[in-house]
């Protein structure tokens, strides 16, 4: 299978609420590229692949490690637990996988009280009436830190005298935290985790880079670069259904900021859209299934958190929000996955726009007062019922399917170009 390569950048975002199958979307077009670069979030997102037959299962290195061309880079808009980090390096290199990693200077250090502090909040009456659910990994708390001029980069681990004298003034102040705002009655071993983030160091030290330069000779170069996104548009801090959100910009322009590349250095955005919306977290879902068909997509589709194991929420697509996804991202493509969950359905439908009070919204409002009561406004397709697993090409798929795809494509005025009918990297078709 042959993927038009007349790119030497190209970004993959997830267009809807995350876990849209960007994993085996950047697999796929990993293998003809030369970097592949993580440029935000942490260990909160999940990316499964199936490759050459295996699953795996990564939280912070990019979906393209399978490749063994590529050199890996986590760029300075991730923040870092190294304990995970070193794990799945471990079990990468278990299953054979020898890495050519570059970790940016300037990404900040998840340490143990950020996730302890994560997990507190998450259990006060505010945090639960306006929670994100957050998955307690210490993302956060980390962000905040960075935003709060205390937090400690990579290359302030690796520099013994500066990270004693961060270390100790970021620790002091997340222990009054815990202890004054959260009531926390935990007491932190303070030299326990210092000496286990100096072992850390020693070990990281190797791939510690300027990122930004890095990948700017690489351009230079004309070497291919791949930026992968983790969770997707809505979870985005500024443009998403806030505070229903994640901590960080996972949107295209994210990519500029998170990994310190100019914008007209990219040439290719790639929306991933999952046939149908699936979401771990709160707040409120307009296209919802709360019935047996939701369950019935549910179990068909797998939708079940990499992270966290949480049953996902299913819903049905809605281009309400889709449209916004591709505004702010300016999508060139769009890659659609688990279009095969939909193959036994007797009806598909997809909103088009939202009815509030007797007005008929085409954008995502802001306001959750509005959002809150918003009733989505349906048009309905015939399901295909055929299996569409073993199909090759385009041509191929069952007419209403095509039907399906092409009314997707023409409500965003964006291409589709990959179809995704199964998990593994050969099941897709090219349009």
């Amino acid at each position: 299978m042959e993927i038009n390569n007349q790119w030497q950048t190209v970004v993959i975002v997830g267009a809807q609420w995350g876990d849209e199958g960007k994993g085996k979307v950047t697999d796929y077009y990993g293998y003809q590229t030369d970097f592949v670069v993580r440029f935000q979030g942490g260990n909160n997102a999940g990316h499964t692949i199936v490759h050459e037959g295996k699953t795996y299962k990564l939280h912070l290195l990019p979906s393209g490690v399978l490749h063994k061309n590529n050199h890996v880079v986590l760029a300075n808009g991730v923040v870092i637990d190294p304990r995970i980090l070193l794990e799945e390096l471990a079990k990468l290199k278990e299953a054979g996988f020898e890495l050519q990693l570059s970790i940016s200077d300037r990404a900040h250090v998840i340490f143990p009280f950020q996730v302890l502090m994560d997990s507190a909040s998450e259990s006060t009456e505010t945090a639960n009436k306006f929670s994100a659910l957050s998955t307690q990994r210490g993302i956060w708390p980390t962000y905040s830190d960075k935003a709060a001029r205390v937090g400690i980069r990579m290359i302030d681990l690796i520099n013994p005298s500066i990270f004693n004298e961060k270390f100790d003034l970021l620790f002091e102040l997340q222990q009054k935290k815990l202890s004054l705002i959260y009531g926390s009655e935990v007491q932190l071993d303070k030299e326990k985790i210092r000496a286990e983030y100096v072992r850390y160091a020693d070990l990281l030290r190797p791939f510690v880079a300027n990122v930004s330069v890095l990948l700017n000779n690489a351009l230079d170069n004309k070497s291919k670069i791949l930026f992968e996104g983790a969770q997707g548009a809505m979870l985005d801090i500024d443009h998403g259904l806030y505070p229903y959100t994640t901590s960080s910009n996972t949107t295209s322009g994210g990519v500029c900021t998170g990994a310190g590349i100019a914008p007209q250095k990219i040439e290719k955005v790639i929306g991933v859209v999952k046939a149908y919306i699936s979401r771990v977290g709160g707040g409120y879902l307009p296209t919802e299934l709360h019935d047996a068909l939701g369950s019935e997509i549910r179990e068909l589709g797998g939708e079940y958190g990499t992270t966290t194991g949480r049953a996902r929420r299913i819903g049905w697509l809605d281009m309400v929000q889709l449209r916004m996804a591709n505004r702010i991202n300016g999508f060139t493509s769009m890659a659609m996955t688990k279009i095969d969950v939909l193959d036994t359905l007797d009806e598909i439908k997809i909103c088009t726009a939202y009815r509030y009070k007797g007005t008929i919204l085409h954008e995502v409002p802001a306001d959750l007062s509005v959002y809150n009561e918003c009733e989505p406004i349906y048009e309905v397709f015939p399901g295909w019922l055929t299996s569409t697993g073993h199909v090759k090409t385009y041509g191929e798929l069952p007419e209403k399917l095509r039907n399906y795809l092409e009314y997707i494509e023409s409500s965003l005025h964006v291409p589709i170009e990959l179809v995704s009918v199964g998990p593994d990297r050969l099941a897709t078709i090219l349009k």
